[in-house]
């Protein structure tokens, strides 16, 4: 019995395979289908669950603080200093287990890093949410400690919200990179020269902040980077595209027949065969077993040529260094009558166009609010305004990862030789005496001797010292 079913069983397998093949494909679907509705229909559920409780129950309690940053106006500190700012602000990553993800609704916060130019005023501002507001003070105290920082009010509202609007136009773009993450972008140790013995930077915020400078009357320009900490999963993905450049091979399970591919007879068997061959077609033949060698090979390093090199190396110097989850987003938005684009977001781009490196990676615009169809346009410029607003990261184009180095080069305080002035900076400070100054040899002054003096002088202001001479104030 148990044979005759075996057979049947086989008989029925050889009828389906004998159907026309978009038939088997046919019925394949229908009956495997379901379990990907299925798949898909289940990992719906637990985004909107996931996305339900992050709402309901944690980020509905968020503050957040727009934090001011005014440099010291002598700054002498490199981008080098932001770079350990960025490191500073890595402490905020806390890696949820599934009870905070699935029942307390954790979610990650992020940074905003933002530069605004209003009128051709520049300021540097942090968005934070309030739990870290300490932090983000003590990096940067800790670089700059001669900086003020300052909660201010949101920019943001200072222009309309919703459009098409009588008295506004604006425009708002997404950047992305425009190839994978593990390629690294042009970094500010690139922009440093050498005159003589010394190393000069180039500071590459001075061509950024010119954008922000040639604003007029009735002009905004801004400026984020969203920074969220991230765990050290992104160097894994930078490690295998590493892998693919290189052509190193990965360890992958023998196949049965193994032992007959890999014997060492086998090979020279093959070998004999194609030595044949090519002396009966007169065909091409491997010298010296350079073709075998090549494969048995761990990778191809030393085949690739210095530019491919180059990169390889800068990518290894990236994944040294802590990755952040990034995002970059602009605004240009002035008044009608002196709103244009080609002049306000092409300044910008221009100076975007700085941080490329051709060879490696570039920073592009993948999305905007721009549009022919004036509906359209009207909503996406809505829709891309209300996303800076609120600092979203996962908004129109995917987010990328940077490290710090990476950060730095996109944002930094410019040092004191670049030619900024509307950058706001610390003013002068007014301070009290120290307090153990010695004060037994200054010179008493009362009233009386005073007036009395001004009276018989012709009123010019004096005082008396300790041997009862006059001195007058203006002999000095």
């Amino acid at each position: 019995m148990d044979g005759f079913s075996f057979i049947n069983f086989f008989n029925i397998l050889a009828d389906f395979f004998a159907q026309p093949t978009w038939m088997i494909v046919t019925q394949l679907f229908a009956i495997f289908a379901w379990i990907i509705f299925v798949w898909l229909l289940a990992f719906a559920i637990v985004a909107f669950y996931s996305g339900h409780i992050q709402e309901t129950k944690n980020t509905k309690d968020w503050k957040f603080v727009l934090l001011a940053i005014d440099i010291p106006p002598q700054n002498v500190q490199t981008p080098l200093a932001v770079e350990q700012l960025f490191s500073h602000l890595a402490g905020a990553f806390d890696k949820p287990g599934f009870y905070d993800k699935f029942r307390k609704g954790y979610k990650q916060k992020w940074f905003s890093m933002e530069i605004v130019g209003i009128e051709g005023y520049i300021q540097f501002l942090v968005w934070t949410e309030s739990e870290f507001r300490d932090l983000v003070e003590a990096s940067i105290y800790a670089q700059y400690p001669d900086s003020e920082v300052t909660e201010v009010e949101d920019y943001v509202t200072s222009v309309p919200q919703k459009y098409p609007d009588s008295d506004y136009d604006i425009w708002v773009g997404d950047f992305s990179l425009a190839e994978d993450s593990a390629f690294p972008l042009r970094s500010y140790r690139e922009f440093e020269h050498n005159i003589s013995k010394d190393t000069v930077l180039k500071d590459p915020m001075g061509t950024f902040l010119e954008s922000f400078s040639r604003l007029g009357p009735g002009e905004q320009m801004w400026f984020q980077i969203l920074v969220k900490p991230i765990d050290n999963g992104w160097k894994e993905k930078a490690i295998n595209k590493i892998k693919s450049i290189i052509g190193e091979k990965t360890d992958s399970k023998k196949s049965p027949l193994s032992f007959v591919t890999d014997n060492f007879l086998t090979k020279e068997v093959f070998k004999g065969f194609e030595e044949i061959s090519a002396q009966v077609t007169g065909g091409a033949r491997s010298e010296g077993g350079d073709s075998s060698d090549k494969k048995d090979e761990k990778n191809q390093l030393r085949y690739l040529t210095p530019g491919q090199m180059k990169v390889v190396e800068d990518m290894e110097k990236k994944i040294s260094k802590i990755g952040f989850e990034t995002k970059m987003r602009a605004v240009y938005v002035a008044r009608k009558e002196v709103f244009k684009t080609e002049r306000g977001v092409a300044i910008l781009k221009g100076a975007i166009n700085q941080f490329n490196s051709p060879t490696s990676n570039s920073i592009v615009e993948k999305s905007s609010s721009s549009s022919r169809n004036p509906v359209k346009k009207a909503q996406k410029q809505t829709d891309f305004l209300k996303a800076y607003s609120k600092r979203k990261i996962g908004f129109a184009s995917p987010s990328f990862v940077l490290n710090i180095e990476e950060l730095a080069t996109l944002w930094h305080f410019p040092m004191s030789h670049v030619k900024t002035p509307m950058v706001e900076k610390v003013k002068t400070r007014v301070t009290e005496p120290p307090a153990g100054l010695p004060m037994d040899n200054l010179p008493v002054v009362s009233a009386e001797s005073t007036n009395k003096s001004s009276t018989e002088n012709g009123n010019r202001p004096s005082i008396k010292n300790d041997m009862g001479e006059e001195i007058y104030f203006d002999d000095f």
